[in-house]
């Protein structure tokens, strides 16, 4: 896997399609890996003549951790949160739109179409809001602007987050944390579009194989949560902008794809109805559909929503 530095550190990538065509960056969620990307949807973006470039968020994958800042508390971070202290994260989403923007700038690339997933759509925003000359377009998928008062979680979905796989300590037991994870992706899952578990084992496993960096995952769970209100930089935004979010997302409920696209001037926004915080088979030539209309501007910009039903 090639890398390249970045932004004062090491950044592994991957990239596909014709260096000639239109750049288009993917930007992975908290603590996924660039393989995260499903092989098809990838490749779908190729097939639409896109020049597609991937990387390894810091504190994941193949990328520099920041192990030496330690394992913060997840608990005072949230606390402090509330009560509006400041917090000191190791790094804060910021930095990471400034390693998304140094691994287009080690590359060649002045402009680029960017889609970013979850945290990965944050971290996009940002890139949107502080470097306008550097993208094309934004497309934000089940993601949120971090506005106050936005409805969080589902139970169910906090208990698959904050439980941990018994005896995992990131080098032991990797059947547990197989586990744990295929658990989580059931639990926050695409109901109307449920993968088999089969599939989910062998990704997680394969992922796991690749890197595993608990400590990354809180980090850049800090980093979210120490960010907090975006809505003053979306309101700044130029880019056309497409909002992605499922309808079922029991992690990142609706109202927040809802609010971050009311937020962006001009944004649109497309609800899928049985849609949740995953990438499933069944929804990605929609979602191909969708980013090749909004990044060729074939979409009028409205922030009305479009309700993709199941057929």
């Amino acid at each position: 896997m090639p890398s390249l530095n970045a932004n004062g550190i090491r950044i592994a990538f991957d990239t596909a399609g014709d260096p000639k065509a239109v750049p288009l960056l993917l930007i992975s969620g908290l603590g996924l890996q660039l393989t995260a990307w499903p092989d098809e949807f990838v490749e779908g973006l190729v097939e639409l003549g896109f020049y597609v470039i991937r990387f390894d968020n810091r504190d994941s994958g193949l990328s520099t951790k920041f192990e030496h800042a330690g394992t913060p508390s997840l608990t005072l971070a949230w606390l402090k949160s509330v009560l509006r202290l400041p917090s000191s994260p190791p790094y804060r989403l910021e930095d990471m739109a400034d390693d998304a923007i140094g691994v287009l700038s080690a590359l060649g690339v002045a402009r680029a179409h960017i889609v970013g997933i979850s945290m990965g759509g944050m971290v996009g925003q940002l890139m949107a809001a502080r470097f306008p000359a550097r993208v094309l377009s934004l497309t934000s998928i089940m993601s949120s602007s971090g506005r106050r008062g936005l409805p969080g979680p589902t139970q169910a979905a906090r208990r698959a987050l904050l439980r941990r796989p018994r005896g995992w300590n990131g080098a032991g037991d990797i059947d547990s944390a197989v586990d744990y994870n295929v658990q989580l992706l059931q639990a926050i899952g695409s109901p109307a579009y449920p993968t088999p578990e089969k599939h989910l084992r062998r990704r997680v496993a394969r992922a796991l194989r690749r890197n595993c960096c608990p400590g990354g995952v809180v980090r850049q769970m800090l980093a979210v949560t120490a960010c907090g209100d975006r809505t003053p930089q979306l309101q700044t935004i130029a880019a056309p902008t497409l909002v992605i979010h499922g309808a079922a997302d029991p992690l990142v409920p609706p109202a927040c794809g809802v609010d971050t696209a009311q937020a962006i001037p001009g944004a649109r926004l497309e609800v899928i109805e049985g849609m949740g915080h995953d990438l499933p088979a069944q929804l990605l030539e929609r979602l191909l559909a969708l980013i090749d209309a909004h990044a060729h501007g074939k979409m009028a910009p409205d922030s009305t929503p479009r309700l993709f039903v199941k057929q």
